[in-house]
């Protein structure tokens, strides 16, 4: 049975090109440094972000964790947004492996404000951590697209102090479709950022971490401390190729379909859909006076075969992606508004 996955674009299956590239693929020895897929997504990688060098890892999460580890020293402080990836989704990994300190920052919709930063940096005390690296994130977890103004003015306010800028862009590229700019003119305002291959870009497995040569050098061997050296990796490298040619390119259909979804749900009686936070391919809704609980109507969805994930603090999540097309919707509501 093919089921309509709602619950996140991490579930996009690779496509057969990807599937015949992988196959195909020309490989080495990634660790040695003579794959020759893994160097030439590496390049492409840091030719679009407008950086010196890149490299391949395994997971967004692994990524954003060795730009910590390199940008900082053990007990130093990192500045963030108490909803980020990585305050909220890394099992508290910069503690474990950096053994840094989080300075969180309640944004406006989960966006830092450039005040807010600069207040939370330390000034030199015998008592105080050293503020280390300020981390970013666009597009956002729930949905948002950071302005581009806003990244410049907090990447001003870290020049000012002289600190390092990380960016999670997971989802740069969704980001880069709803501002309708290239993916570097984002980018410009790090001094290292980290974007995945997978979610809405399809590739199976791995992200990409992207800056000077000498923050990769230095990267490189903390990857390879925290076991993420890979051998013949070139396998996956050659979807991830054809994730940054090609994919890229159709990711305004899946906000495209998401604005449609959310006009579709927003019809139904006893749906609230938060129209605002639509800017890339999340759709965010509550249910008023719903006649059975949330597992149920999960449970109910699955029968018909689409799969959600329950509601987190009161609110549901539907995800588009590559897989998810217009009739897909279209049943869905259906399904939605007899459940209803």
């Amino acid at each position: 049975m093919r089921y309509i996955d709602f619950r996140s674009d991490t579930v996009t299956m690779p496509t057969e090109q990807m599937r015949k590239a992988m196959a195909e693929a020309i490989v080495g020895d990634d660790v040695y440094g003579d794959d020759p897929t893994v160097i030439e997504l590496e390049a492409l990688a840091a030719d679009l972000m407008d950086k010196e060098a890149a490299m391949f890892v395994p997971s967004g999460t692994m990524g954003n964790q060795l730009a910590v580890m390199t940008h900082t020293k053990r007990g130093d402080e990192i500045i963030v947004e108490e909803n980020c990836h990585i305050v909220q989704h890394e099992v508290g990994a910069v503690a474990v492996l950096s053994g840094v300190n989080l300075r969180t920052i309640k944004g406006i919709n989960s966006i830092m404000q450039p005040q807010d930063v600069e207040s939370a940096i330390r000034e030199e005390d015998l008592h105080h951590p050293d503020t280390a690296l300020i981390c970013m994130e666009n597009a956002l977890s729930n949905g948002r697209v950071v302005p581009l103004e806003t990244m410049k003015q907090i990447y001003d306010v870290a020049k000012k102090h002289h600190l390092p800028v990380h960016l999670d862009g997971a989802r740069i590229f969704n980001a880069a479709a709803y501002l309708n700019v290239e993916v570097k003119e984002i980018a410009a305002y790090t001094d290292s950022v980290m974007f995945c291959l997978s979610k809405g870009l399809c590739a199976p497995v791995g992200s990409m971490v992207a800056g000077s040569k000498s923050f990769i050098d230095k990267a490189k061997k903390n990857r390879k401390l925290i076991g993420g050296g890979m051998r013949q990796s070139g396998i996956l490298a050659a979807a991830g190729l054809i994730a940054l040619k090609d994919m890229t390119k159709r990711l305004h259909i899946d906000h495209e379909n998401a604005k449609y979804l959310a006009r579709k749900l927003a019809e139904l009686p006893g749906i609230k859909v938060d129209m605002d936070s639509i800017h890339i391919n999340m759709v965010f809704f509550t249910i008023d006076n719903l006649k059975m609980s949330d597992a149920a109507f999960i449970d109910k969805l699955y029968q018909k075969g689409i799969k959600a994930n329950g509601a987190y603090r009161g609110e549901l999540r539907f995800v588009t992606s590559n897989d998810v097309t217009k009739e897909d919707i279209d049943y869905t509501i259906n399904c939605i508004k007899e459940l209803l």
